[in-house]
């Protein structure tokens, strides 16, 4: 009988330790903006916004809404999505993801580069069709829904009624029947909001619509307030999928902009929602969100828009995103039993990524700056090898240029790597990058017939001013190298040399603002690039890179 109770109240222990086990939040670091999300079965699939970043759309999978795996990504192909001549904050905008009768399908709008779009794909892994577009769709952030009876509706911001708008930022929601068989749009245009949740008070940037039915009523979310500090989610309802759609009175479901700036550990900017429902009936949103660095007031931050979790309680039949705080909390108890060994790499709280190229391709998790129309790398006997190219990540090309994303406030990335400058315009390294006018370049070079590693900033013309320069030990010339860039905060500062316990500081407390969305603006975050150009000039010259490690070390997660 003492066993017995006392297995009884092991297997109680348990249960409450799973119980009160939490996740942190962001559940994906770093640029990871405007998430949507969709269940099948037991599976949870999210995708976000690229703009210029090539793979476009990560898909990843998750089985417990926290832990994710990229299992590929839904624009791979160049026929896909031609970047090139776009700006970084442009191209890929806001997809959403849906799955219907055995078809996951994704909507989005390629901006400065064909307009609105559909792709489908049996296997969210992929391979996903080439794109199908919708010209009739004046707008972006299209989303798709099915409804009971089998039709299919697709619904996006457009511009306000008569394109003769009352104000700056009026927009609306619309939608048009879809005919998902042949993937176009069918009838007439409706609007379903025009303006936002009051059309008196001038709500501005009503997008990102998404339309789901619970217990009879169509529920329309959408983002309402542009994408700063005053960005919310709103909800509208209605007895009939067209409308007309009713504001909840007590909107918005979801901002932090009544918030004291000056409070500790902010998230801001919170909005872009997409709903969720587990098998057990709760209900969770992602969400975007930023995490501003010390002084928080400023509203400083260089990892971009990430993607957060919250739960959703629904109160009068109407849906609350994260009802029981007033502040997005950074942690939450699991949505579901934790399944930690599904995803192959964590993407929250504090971790560390390390690549020694060891397999044939590169990691999902790199990223291109535009689409490569040209295999200028390769990976040969675990080094991955880049050609120097006369592209420059201050033009609007496919630069030699492979990035990871900047996930923390606090963190380094650093690459060791072999390569000798033939010319002055040779140059090869570690770039922190944020658009083609905002980025600092820690790189090997030659400089009078002396192999020197050089610190530039970016300019407003597409040039580079030179900030520091060391000439390197002629002990040392030829031989392999580590860079080294260290962001605290605000404040970067860039190492070099041949002992990674031991490396020598080239420049201290570089101003890290300038890679801000505040100052740089646009939509996009930081991040860590394996760079080599010539300058736009011909060359010959490759680097050579043994490896890459990432390390990120925020102080809400210690």
């Amino acid at each position: 009988m003492r066993n017995i109770i006392l297995y009884l109240l092991l297997i109680l222990s348990l249960n409450r330790t799973l119980a009160q086990e939490k996740f942190f939040n962001p559940i994906l670091a770093g640029f990871y903006p405007d998430p949507s999300i969709c269940r099948v079965g037991e599976d949870y699939y999210l995708v976000n916004s690229t703009f210029a970043y090539f793979p476009g759309i990560p898909v990843f999978q998750s089985k417990d809404l926290v832990n994710w795996k990229l299992i590929g990504h839904v624009l791979d192909r160049p026929e896909q999505a031609n970047l090139n001549g776009l700006g970084v904050s442009r191209g890929v905008f806001a997809p959403a993801i849906r799955y219907h009768n055995g078809i996951f399908y994704v909507t989005c709008t390629l901006v400065d580069a064909g307009g609105n779009f559909i792709v489908t794909a049996k296997n969210p892994a992929g391979p996903w069709s080439n794109p199908v577009w919708i010209p009739e769709i004046n707008g972006i952030d299209p989303s798709l829904f099915f409804d009971d009876d089998g039709k299919a509706y697709i619904i996006y911001n457009s511009v306000a009624p008569d394109n003769k708008p009352l104000y700056d930022g009026h927009r609306t929601i619309r939608m048009y029947e879809f005919d998902i068989e042949n993937l176009k749009v069918i009838g007439e245009e409706k609007i379903l909001v025009n303006g936002g949740t009051d059309i008196t008070k001038k709500p501005v940037w009503i997008e990102g619509p998404h339309i789901f039915k619970k217990d009879g009523y169509y529920y329309l979310i959408c983002a309402e307030g542009g994408t700063a500090e005053q960005h919310s989610e709103v909800v509208f309802r209605s007895l009939k999928v067209d409308g007309p759609y009713i504001s909840y009175d007590k909107n918005p479901i979801l901002t932090q902009r009544h918030l004291n700036p000056k409070r500790d550990y902010p998230v801001t900017s919170t909005g872009h929602a997409d709903f969720v429902e587990t098998q057990n009936g709760d209900w969770w949103a992602v969400f975007l969100g930023c995490r501003p660095y010390k002084p928080y007031e400023e509203n400083f931050f260089n990892t971009g828009r990430e993607t957060f979790l919250a739960p959703v309680k629904w109160i009068d039949g109407w849906p609350v995103i994260n009802p029981d705080f007033e502040e997005v909390q950074y942690t939450y108890p699991y949505p579901l039993k934790p399944f930690k060994e599904f995803a192959h790499r964590k993407y929250g709280g504090n971790f560390t990524i390390y690549d020694d190229f060891n397999n044939s391709e590169l990691a999902k998790d790199w990223i291109f700056l535009r689409t490569p129309l040209e295999k200028w790398y390769k990976i040969e006997n675990g080094k991955l090898i880049i050609n120097l190219r006369t592209e420059t990540c201050s033009g609007k090309s496919n630069p030699s240029f492979i990035a990871h994303r900047q996930q923390h406030q606090n963190c380094s990335a650093i690459v060791k790597m072999s390569f000798n400058a033939k010319s002055e315009n040779e140059k090869a390294g570690l770039i922190i990058f944020q658009n083609e006018n905002h980025f600092y370049y820690l790189c090997k070079s030659i400089k009078d017939n002396r192999e020197v590693i050089q610190l530039y900033k970016s300019t407003n013309n597409k040039n580079m001013d030179l900030i520091k320069e060391n000439v390197l030990d002629k002990r040392y010339m030829n031989n392999d190298i580590i860079l080294k860039i260290d962001a605290k905060g605000k404040d970067y500062s860039f190492y070099y040399g041949f002992d990674k316990d031991k490396l020598n500081l080239l420049e201290d407390n570089v101003d890290g603002t300038f890679l801000s969305t505040k100052v740089a603006g646009g939509f996009v975050g930081s991040v860590f690039g394996l760079y080599a150009t010539s300058l736009g000039k011909p060359s010959n010259s490759r680097v050579i890179y043994d490896w890459f490690e990432y390390k990120g070390n925020d102080e809400i997660y210690k």
